[in-house]
């Protein structure tokens, strides 16, 4: 799988990495380590998926993740969105 990972402010990219995931984990555990890999990349806490997030990530296979799903963190962007490129 190919993940495409974004901060976005003011619509503007500020950052963005393309990550791939040839492991032969499941689906979920792929993406739940690409998001915990790029939050280490970027010096973020992993936020938290909330349901509204799972709903948008099975409807559209992309989720933004908006100060409301990074507790006791401040960040300086608008959202970080998770996007699946490309499935195996």
């Amino acid at each position: 799988m190919r993940f495409w990972g974004k901060i976005i402010r003011d619509n503007h990219i500020l950052m963005n990495v393309t990550i791939t995931d040839d492991s032969e984990e499941t689906r979920t555990h792929k993406v739940l380590h690409t998001l915990e890999q790029i939050c280490h990349e970027w010096d973020l806490s992993v936020p938290i998926w909330l349901d509204s997030n799972i709903r948008e990530f099975k409807r559209t296979k992309k989720v933004r993740f908006t100060q409301d799903s990074f507790v006791g963190e401040e960040i300086f962007f608008d959202y970080l969105e998770l996007q699946v490129l490309d499935e195996d």
